[in-house]
């Protein structure tokens, strides 16, 4: 086994770790006031010059195919820049990138949709959630009713990620509810102006969603994604192939959180010593570490599953589970350390403490992560002892 990257994988890592450290994390500041001013973290022209910036010196669709002017990078780098964008809560992201069910797309859609999102023209949300089918997906009430060459959809959707600034949706609704998840759901591309409407939903984080309404939008036939009635299979890929970058940005942020916590260890004192001299201290440090590897790890090999065109979601389930329980372990021990200062808004843990709980509960909770491993088991979906099987 070669766990070592490639000179190139390296330079790639490093580029973008410089990136992050020059270009990025110096607007933390900034950021913070923003958004404590109830504001947007980072001005939309500068998050575009950010990205333009990027895009000169070749970060620019990260994994998107070359064909589409893409880096085509794969999944595994993918998750290691990922790691790397982690190290800074400001809401940056790489351009050039689309939701990988829209690849899907015919030729029409691709030029109306696919291309214009990878350019950064325009900007989609995927909205299958509902307020009663959450992580119940085959659950899903929002109908859609043929009406001659077009379709009526009604429902609501809800916990919509980018839902508010997205100008068209790849939303999921019931065609045939005789035939339920299974060839009775159908994806539909449906644009702002067409009718349907979200409203902002208030967190205790800094991630906006929305929930959309649909009343009475109708959809032309030719705005079907896939084929009709497979929508479920769409929402499935769509779910499992970026599953695993959840804990890769939440290893990026508790590596960073733990520098902060290390650092603070040495130079705070308390009975005539650094506290980083105190057994309880280090054990929080020393567990943070071994958890922060292990996360690593995990998520590696489930990014490497969908590189090697396996079945990644029983791994992807793994890592998701480790990273989201892990970093929220790391940001607590690490508020702990830094004391009554940690919890103070003049640092930037408790920013952190808020967003980071929220990779408990989105893209499949803990709860749903642990029904997934469990039953992969039982059914011998998967199987312990196995290496490289």
């Amino acid at each position: 086994m070669d766990f070592s990257l490639s000179p190139e994988e390296r330079q790639i890592r490093d580029t973008v770790r410089s990136f992050i450290e020059r270009e990025v994390m110096p607007l933390e500041p900034d950021v913070l006031r923003n958004e404590r001013a109830g504001g947007p973290g980072i001005d939309p022209d500068h998050h575009r010059e950010l990205r333009q910036k990027a895009r000169q010196m070749g970060f620019w669709g990260i994994n998107t195919p070359e064909e589409y002017g893409g880096a085509a990078l794969g999944p595994v780098m993918s998750a290691i820049i990922a790691m790397e964008m982690g190290r800074t809560f400001v809401p940056f992201t790489f351009g050039g990138n689309a939701d990988n069910i829209l690849y899907a797309g015919n030729a029409e859609q691709k030029k109306r949709y696919l291309i214009p999102t990878i350019e950064g023209e325009r900007r989609s949300c995927f909205a299958i959630t509902e307020p009663g089918a959450g992580s119940d997906a085959r659950n899903i009430r929002t109908r859609a009713v043929k009406d001659g060459a077009e379709w009526v959809i009604n429902g609501e959707k809800t916990f919509i990620t980018g839902g508010n600034e997205a100008d068209f949706v790849m939303v999921f609704a019931v065609t045939d509810p005789e035939k339920g998840a299974n060839g009775g759901v159908t994806c539909f591309l449906v644009d702002r102006d067409m009718g349907w409407k979200s409203e902002p939903i208030p967190t205790m984080g800094q991630w906006g969603p929305a929930a959309l309404v649909f009343e009475d939008v109708r959809v032309p036939e030719s705005n079907i994604l896939g084929e009709l009635g497979l929508g479920f299979n769409l929402a499935m890929q769509w779910i499992g192939q970026g599953r695993y970058m959840i804990p890769a940005r939440a290893i990026g942020a508790s590596e960073r959180l733990l520098s902060m916590a290390i650092d603070y260890a040495k130079i705070r004192k308390s009975m005539g010593q650094p506290i980083s001299e105190y057994q309880a201290i280090q054990w929080m440090i020393a567990d943070s570490a071994v958890e922060i590897e292990s996360a690593k790890w995990l998520t590696l090999h489930a990014a490497w599953e969908v590189q090697q065109g396996r079945d990644a979601r029983h791994a992807s389930s793994i890592a998701k589970l480790h990273g989201a329980v892990m970093a929220n372990q790391v940001v607590d021990r690490v508020m702990q350390i830094h004391g009554g200062m940690g919890y103070t808004k003049e640092l930037p843990i408790e920013r952190w403490y808020r967003e980071l709980r929220l990779l408990r509960i989105f893209e499949g909770t803990d709860e749903i992560q642990r029904r997934t491993i469990a039953r992969n088991l039982l059914r011998g979906h998967a199987r312990l002892g196995t290496i490289g099987e």
